[in-house]
């Protein structure tokens, strides 16, 4: 069963979604004209905007910081560790390049789960790839498909990841022992859990924030103190990645796939871009401008923040280290906490080990809303169901406190796999309502004007999207 899970995997990312994704993410850049990089300033602007909301749902300030709660875990800090120790420096540019192009993928699915939006019963604004791809397309079967993959991935696999690399950092740094951390882990995501989609964006508002500040400042802390270094580093990235440093050892086309696939694969598992995960907290704000296409920019900047700047930053504090070689076998949050530690002291490790902590948390509680949301689209939203549903959840989160997780990985990264293949395809069907919802946003801006959905001035949205969110 092991290697039939592995070679499925393999699959999935050596042959299928290492192209697909590259592809989509140049798709969208260019039909969008390169919005990433000429639209950037804009895009900053919006994010200060974006904290001012209205009573009736979250502020795009507080669905950036969910979406950027999910995205910043396990993946910023182990990921790239596992990337680095698998496919070498190399696979931080192609990390690099996988945000940047995905950064358009991320406007288009961000974008079109706020045009296809719907309200629970609460009031809360509810959408993403599976709503899109029910009310756009007119096919609940994709949407179904692609809920079961995220619900798998998102509500019980990635927890049990997250709760893994927490237990594991603290077992690093304060020997305690797993299933204690796993009790903790449960109770506190139980308590914020219970207190629905509003109560989770408002702890994502007050944590996200600080605890990415506090990472990056200890990583431009030693990015100063090794500054001579960092040109060497930089260049070392940019020959692993194309195999220059192999020349001549009749390796370079083993050594540059795999630095493409794990750059590609982690950079997907942490940013999520293309993937349809963070389009699910898109939906939940109440966007300003009052347009789709404002919440597309404020996420592109998420994968920013999250590949480009985070990232980077754990990269650094281990590329910078003498940590990343085959003889330490170290890998994984260890490889992380190892480096932090030979470059300020022993309190290294335990600055890895609260930073996992929030990350880790954060993650844990915005991966629960965004199975919580999708199943509500599978009509699975009875208050019993919901009860069992969260404590399975939890219950996930616990097994992977306690678990060896090598096959759990391969399980996620399957999910992961499946879901972005089933979006992407949904988003390449709506790239043309994509396009004119950029358009008519920009259109609005060039004239003066405050960008504002009218979904009337296009037939396909008029007729397609949910009744009670956008029509007057």
């Amino acid at each position: 069963m092991t290697e039939i899970i592995n070679s499925i995997s393999g699959l999935l990312w050596g042959h299928v979604l290492v192209y697909l994704l590259i592809a989509a993410g140049l798709f969208f850049t260019i039909r969008l004209r390169f919005i990433q990089f000429v639209q950037f300033p804009h895009m900053i602007k919006v994010m200060f905007l974006s904290r001012r909301g209205s009573g009736d749902g979250i502020s795009s300030f507080q669905a950036f910081c969910t979406s950027l709660a999910a995205r910043v875990g396990t993946g910023n800090m182990a990921g790239v560790a596992v990337a680095l120790y698998l496919g070498g420096a190399g696979a931080i540019f192609w990390m690099w390049l996988i945000a940047l192009i995905g950064m358009a993928t991320s406007f288009a699915e961000s974008t079109l789960a706020q045009a296809y939006k719907t309200r629970d019963e609460e009031g809360n604004f509810r959408g993403g790839p599976a709503y899109y791809m029910q009310y756009g397309l007119g096919k609940r079967w994709m949407g179904v498909i692609f809920s079961l993959c995220l619900i798998l991935a998102f509500g019980f696999v990635f927890n049990a990841v997250q709760s893994n690399s927490i237990a594991a950092a603290f077992e690093v740094a304060f020997d305690i022992p797993n299933y204690a951390v796993g009790i903790a882990l449960v109770v506190g995501s139980g308590i914020i859990i219970f207190g629905g989609l509003k109560t989770i964006s408002r702890f994502a508002e007050m944590v996200v924030p600080f605890m990415a500040l506090a990472y990056l400042l200890v990583a431009l802390y030693v990015c100063a103190i090794n500054y001579t270094e960092l040109p060497a580093v930089f260049m070392h990235v940019i020959n692993s990645a194309f195999g220059l440093e192999q020349a001549g050892a009749g390796a370079i086309g083993y050594g540059v796939m795999q630095a493409m696939i794990q750059g590609i694969k982690r950079g997907l598992f942490s940013n999520e871009a293309g993937m349809g995960s963070a389009a699910n907290a898109a939906a939940t704000a109440t966007p300003n401008p009052p347009h789709p296409a404002s919440q597309g920019y404020v996420q592109m900047l998420g994968v920013f923040v999250d590949t480009i700047v985070i990232c980077s930053a754990t990269a650094a504090l281990i590329l910078l280290s003498q940590q990343l070689t085959a003889d330490s076998g170290l890998t994984g949050i260890a490889l992380t906490q190892a480096a932090l530690e030979e470059h300020v002291g022993s309190w290294g490790a335990i600055f890895v080990a609260i930073a996992i902590l929030f990350f880790a948390f954060t993650s844990i509680v915005a991966n629960y809303s965004y199975a919580e949301t999708n199943l509500l689209f599978l009509e699975h939203n009875h208050a019993y169901g919901m009860l069992i549903f969260r404590v399975a959840v939890l219950g996930m989160v616990m097994f992977g406190a306690m678990g060896e997780l090598p096959l759990v990985w391969t399980l996620a990264d399957i999910s992961m796999g499946l879901m972005a293949i089933v979006n992407v395809i949904a988003l390449f069907m709506l790239s043309g309502v994509v396009v004119w919802l950029s358009k008519d946003y920009n259109a609005q801006r060039r004239a003066g004007k405050l960008p504002t959905f009218d979904p009337s001035k296009h037939k396909h949205l008029d007729n397609t999207i949910p009744k009670g969110v956008w029509h007057k």
